[in-house]
């Protein structure tokens, strides 16, 4: 026993150590929400299909005002020459032939009218679907913000119990030694100095992974530091639920994008329906013929008027419309799903941020009483009033309670961003635009 308590008094092992805070490159949350959305791939392809979709809208509209153009050149070089018939008869080498094709719709069934219904909600479904990616992209970014937040105050609350820690067990030994106390209150000490000590350990590899995570999120090249918030309680919503859940009907990004998917599969099945009626196109082609460029010798233009009716192509037609008569029904049984979700969905986030709100306030009164409480007990153990297993209570009490505190303050966070990922905007303006 003896031995035991001596190997447990004998010298204390090192804490752990961080790379220093100002060595490390630090950056705001709007900083670090203008940076992650130029990286994340996944916002880079929605930012694309803004830009291929506007392509596809002004290609609908062009359709209906010029006609599609072909220009050909073509020289060809015979061996041996060949003869080439003009006013007179001519041994040549080499002929000359241009075209000019110009082809323009007349009619397509109204295919080209439902091209410009698709064209315009697929721009539409583009545009919520790079404003809903935009906040999906922040959220995470704020969660790798909050995370080196939340782990760098963690990581101090993990050094104060250590250091209480250490404080607690010099006096226990001080007790020992006058005789005011058994050796089990050093050696029960002891016990919660390694809790520390690993505590402390485990705390400060989860400083560097969430700062080297935040990094990566960011673009750069190693760990980096993120800017403390302001620390007061979370607000107030600045709306009320009924208003956020007409809004999220209205302008959420993932509700307006499934209304836009559905107005584009309805005007693609109108499209496939244009494949029953005739069709009527009108071509002009010019042909120019000579043995030298440009050629001059023969031309011929030719306006053609043509009219087609599909009768039957092998149920290739029926298979079209059947597919996009499929994608219509699945498009709209979406957005009649979205319609029913938008009061639950609303209703869970803004109530995620109110509980997550009020937990936080419940928490921050908790890390006052027990630290009073570890005050009291610190006291009453130092007079010889209680055991050492109370004061160690009330110290662990202390730590956990600030390590609650700490969660539930960036859980408020995280919960105002999935709020304001619903909506489509920004409820506040610290954050800035994502």
């Amino acid at each position: 026993m003896l031995a035991l308590l001596l190997a447990l008094q004998g010298p204390l092992a090192p804490g752990p150590e961080l790379a220093p805070a100002d060595s490390l490159p630090r950056v705001s949350l709007t900083d670090a929400l203008q940076r992650s959305a130029r990286l994340d791939p996944n916002y880079v392809e929605a930012l694309g299909q803004v830009d291929n979709a506007a392509w596809v809208r002004r290609n609908a509209f062009a359709v209906f005002l010029l006609p599609s153009v072909t220009i050909g050149a073509v020289a060809q070089r015979t061996n041996p020459e060949s003869f080439f018939f003009t006013n007179q008869i001519v041994r040549v080498s080499t002929t000359w032939n241009t075209t000019l094709i110009a082809r323009y719709d007349l009619f397509t069934g109204g295919q080209k009218i439902a091209e410009l219904s698709r064209s315009a909600a697929e721009l539409e479904g583009a545009h919520a679907d790079e404003l809903r990616q935009r906040f999906a992209t922040a959220e995470l970014t704020e969660s790798d913000y909050y995370a080196v937040l939340a782990n760098t105050e963690l990581d101090r609350v993990a050094r104060d119990r250590l250091r209480r820690a250490v404080e607690q067990l010099s006096v226990a030994r001080a007790r020992v030694v006058s005789g005011a106390a058994v050796s089990t209150d050093s050696l029960n000490l002891r016990l919660e100095l390694a809790r520390a000590q690993v505590g402390a350990l485990q705390q400060v590899a989860a400083l560097r992974e969430a700062r080297l995570e935040l990094g990566r999120r960011i673009g750069a090249a190693g760990p980096v530091d993120a800017i403390p918030l302001d620390t007061a309680p979370a607000p107030l919503l600045p709306v009320t639920l009924a208003d956020a859940i007409s809004e999220a009907a209205r302008q959420g990004p993932d509700y307006r994008l499934a209304a836009a998917n559905e107005r584009a599969a309805s005007a693609a099945f109108r499209a496939e329906l244009g494949n029953y009626l005739p069709h009527a196109t009108l071509t002009f082609n010019a042909l120019a013929f000579d043995t030298a460029f440009y050629p001059k010798l023969f031309k011929q233009t030719q306006v053609t008027l043509g009219i087609s009716f599909p009768l039957w192509n092998n149920g290739q037609r029926e298979l079209s419309l059947s597919r996009a008569r499929v994608n219509k029904n699945v498009a709209r049984a979406t957005r009649e799903d979205m319609d029913r979700a938008v009061q639950h969905d609303v209703t869970a986030a803004y109530d995620a941020y109110e509980t997550a709100r009020a937990s936080a306030q419940v928490a921050r009164d908790a890390v006052v009483v027990a630290r009073e409480g570890f005050r009291v007990q610190q006291t009453r153990y130092s007079a010889g009033a209680t055991t050492i297993l109370d004061l160690i209570t009330s110290q662990v009490a202390l730590s956990e309670a600030e390590a609650a505190r700490v969660q539930a303050d960036y859980s408020t966070r995280l919960a105002l961003a999935g709020l304001e990922s619903i909506l489509g905007r920004r409820l506040f303006s610290d954050k800035g635009t994502p």
